[in-house]
């Protein structure tokens, strides 16, 4: 991956990192590693974060941890650049993110896009293809995830507590 580069793995991997994950500009970064005695222009920092962002970003989701058979979806609506959005999200029970989705609009279409989004992403971290939906928590009934499409209002989420899903 690194094979060619003019600069080490250590300080690239250190540039994408700090770049993504702090929000630094990249005039920023090259006075940062200025001052650690590398001089790299902020054009080769910007380059180097397009080229192995997508490909860090691959290598991580395949070392994920698989998530748990049962899933709290959430959905509550907070203020984002000053607009109002909704947020939509699920957690397994091991308390980690299995997905979330911000929408403008609180409709099927919207709860859809996430439950799709949520089952795509976890295809390969689930070993289980089917779910149970409870949504009022005294009944469950199987259900695959493109029939939960199709229930629509059953499986959108009360705004205000945790509602299970299990999969």
């Amino acid at each position: 991956m690194f094979k060619g580069r003019h600069f080490e793995q250590s300080v690239i991997l250190l540039c994408v990192r700090w770049y993504l994950s702090y929000g630094l500009s990249l005039r920023d970064l090259k006075e940062m590693m200025a001052e650690r005695g590398i001089s790299v222009d902020h054009s080769t920092i910007h380059r180097w974060v397009v080229h192995f962002a997508p490909l860090l970003a691959d290598r991580f989701n395949r070392r994920k941890r698989a998530v748990t058979g049962r899933w709290h979806a959430d959905e509550t609506y907070i203020k984002v650049r000053g607009r109002w959005t909704y947020l939509y999200r699920a957690i397994d029970s091991n308390g980690d993110t299995v997905e979330f989705r911000l929408s403008e609009h609180r409709d099927l279409s919207a709860a859809k896009r996430f439950f799709r989004k949520a089952f795509a992403g976890t295809a390969g971290r689930s070993a289980l293809s089917s779910m149970a939906a409870r949504p009022t928590g005294k009944r469950s009934f199987p259900v695959t995830p493109q029939a939960a499409f199709r229930i629509g209002p059953a499986v959108v989420l009360n705004p205000y507590a945790f509602d299970r899903v299990s999969i």
